[in-house]
């Protein structure tokens, strides 16, 4: 049995910041986009992964969540603690001179870790926090 990523979740509350930084700065293309009411959905992915899709996703949009969660929710995604997501670059360095230079929000330049990875760490426009490592 082969299982194999498809798609995965994470959190926006800014449809067109979320678009720059997944297009403009890490390079993904848009692969659909759907609106309903004020809300929209926004899945993107890399080029070179047409299988491997991020959908961006309103994070109150689940009629089961209460009042009470959507408020934890917007506090969680304000101070980066709600959801995060790991990626590989061929050339860390250079993608991270690009989410500098477009203004990305950085928590840790490039730096080798304990753990064996050279990675660095931004967050995205909705506050997650998506740690890029070094592809080996």
């Amino acid at each position: 049995m082969a299982i194999t990523l498809h798609t995965t979740f994470l959190p926006h509350d800014d449809a067109d910041a979320a678009k720059a930084f997944y297009r403009d700065l890490l390079g993904f293309e848009i692969r659909q986009e759907v609106g309903y009411n004020d809300m929209h959905w926004i899945t993107v992915g890399p080029p070179e992964q047409p299988d491997v899709n991020l959908v961006l996703h309103p994070p109150g949009a689940d009629p089961a969540i209460t009042d009470d969660e959507r408020r934890t929710i917007t506090e969680m995604m304000a101070k980066g603690t709600f959801a995060s997501m790991l990626l590989a670059s061929e050339d860390l360095e250079d993608t991270f001179a690009k989410l500098e230079a477009g203004g990305a929000d950085i928590l840790q330049e490039p730096a080798d870790q304990d753990w064996g990875v050279r990675d660095c760490a931004v967050r995205d426009p909705a506050g997650n926090t998506l740690r890029i490592q070094q592809a080996r």
